[in-house]
């Protein structure tokens, strides 16, 4: 745990505690050292990062990317569909944002997650070794990053970015699991809880930090306390990187206020939807304004946390894309507009962004959730669990861009080419990330990563 106390009377024992912080049962320095004993940045590296946005609850594969329009009423996208800028493709109607820019990004209209069953594959199952798939990356890659100190695999929530926001639910997997690789491996989440949150603690003693703007004051007040102080000497040159760690990345990466707040704004889907503007019936209302209120900001952090050296980005906001129509959950039209508009703003905003400060090959953007939708809209106007049919986007990263890779039946309801999987996905995003010819040379990566790394082949024509 990490305290920060003003008093001068306990300064030196909580800041020597601070050492101490524990990130999944290893202290930071400890980490640190085990970064350093991993002899720098492994060669079979590319110099890429990851962002994972998982829309948790299963969006509908027809008003995303494959609207259907020509089928029966019914079938077709409730929401119409919008010409893209690639010659006769179209999205959804409510994607207008991505659909100008579809050049810059590939979809699979062929990729089916397997089974309609509410839980977070892909990013944590049986393929993944029942482990968040960034754990396994940071398997491969090292805990941290050995030039910025920062964690190589992160999963941020609604919390990282609004403290208003509520907890995520874990009734359908924990994104922090490990499988059998063990608790170090965790993802570290700022702001969201897991365990390796839990143990870090900022607290001042004089002042509640309700906002990142206090945070951000209390630290550097923090950093100048010690700065000439002697509070540092007689640790180890790892206890005071820790230091340089938490106080320099906490108050620097974390920190949306160090952004332009014209590119704060740009991101922002707050605006798009309104909690006035969600209807107050559904169960499902808290997450539907948590998800609007949060989704642009967590895609900013994600890009911040990319450009600084973390590896993998897990980005999810709680269960909103179960569209039953039913008394949970709004009907795939109206569902759309709580959910949709928030995502193709904010991964619009993400896409300009990357592109404009030159980062678009160095970061691969994947987008999917659980399970796809049924082809028939049910009675009540909402769409039931489908696992034979999943939209899936990727951007960056080395993938082809303004490409439909595979072909589904007249009813959206099954791949009418060849069946891309989850170990493809899998696959595509390690060969975007690392040399599978080095990697099988490597002698400290366990042979079941190995194999799940090299075993599958990537989704054809986009690598």
């Amino acid at each position: 745990m990490l305290r920060f106390f003003e008093t001068t009377r306990g300064r030196r024992r909580e800041f020597l505690r601070a050492g101490g912080l524990t990130l999944g049962g290893l202290t930071l320095a400890d980490f640190l050292r085990a970064n350093a004993a991993e002899k720098g940045r492994p060669s079979f590296l590319r110099d890429r990062s990851v962002v994972f946005l998982f829309c948790h609850g299963g969006p509908s594969q027809i008003e995303t990317f494959d609207p259907k329009m020509t089928a029966p009423d019914g079938i077709r996208s409730t929401t119409g569909e919008v010409a893209t800028k690639v010659p006769g493709i179209t999205f959804g109607g409510t994607l207008s944002g991505l659909a100008a820019r579809a050049d810059r990004f590939s979809i699979v209209r062929s990729f089916a997650a397997g089974d309609g069953n509410h839980d977070i594959k892909p990013i944590v199952c049986n393929d993944t070794l029942r482990a968040n798939f960034g754990s396994i990356y940071a398997r491969v890659a090292g805990m941290n990053n050995p030039m910025s100190g920062l964690p190589t695999n992160m999963a941020i929530f609604p919390q990282s970015v609004d403290p208003s926001t509520g907890p995520m639910q874990t009734g359908f997997g924990r994104f922090d699991s490990t499988g059998k690789l063990g608790t170090a491996w965790a993802p570290f989440i700022p702001g969201g809880g897991g365990e390796m949150q839990n143990d870090m603690t900022l607290t001042l003693s004089r002042q509640r930090m309700d906002d990142r703007q206090s945070l951000l004051t209390g630290l550097d007040r923090i950093q100048r306390s010690i700065d000439g102080s002697g509070i540092l000497e007689g640790m180890d040159s790892f206890q005071s990187q820790a230091f340089q760690t938490i106080l320099g990345g906490v108050a620097g990466v974390f920190d949306l206020t160090k952004e332009d707040p014209r590119t704060v704004a740009r991101y922002d889907t707050a605006p798009l939807m309104r909690p006035d503007m969600i209807d107050r019936k559904w169960k499902n209302y808290e997450h539907y304004v948590d998800h609007n209120k949060s989704l642009g900001k967590l895609m900013l952090l994600a890009r911040r946390l990319c450009e600084a050296g973390c590896g993998f980005v897990t980005v999810t906001t709680n269960f909103v894309w179960d569209n039953h129509s039913d008394i949970n959950n709004a009907g795939v039209a109206e569902g759309m507009n709580y959910c949709s508009l928030a995502l193709d703003h904010a991964v619009s905003a993400f896409l300009d962004d990357v592109q404009e400060r030159g980062l678009s090959d160095r970061i691969l953007l994947v987008i999917t959730g659980e399970m796809g939708r049924t082809p028939r809209v049910n009675q009540t106007g909402g769409r039931d669990h489908w696992g034979n049919l999943t939209p899936l986007l990727l951007a960056g990263g080395g993938i082809q861009p303004g490409r439909v890779i595979g072909q589904s039946t007249r009813d959206a309801g099954e791949p009418a080419s060849e069946k891309v999987t989850i170990p493809n996905l899998l696959s595509t995003i390690m060969h975007s990330l690392v040399d599978p010819g080095q990697v099988r040379l490597a002698q400290n990566i366990p042979q079941d990563i190995q194999r799940l790394i090299t075993s599958s082949s990537p989704i054809p024509d986009l690598l």
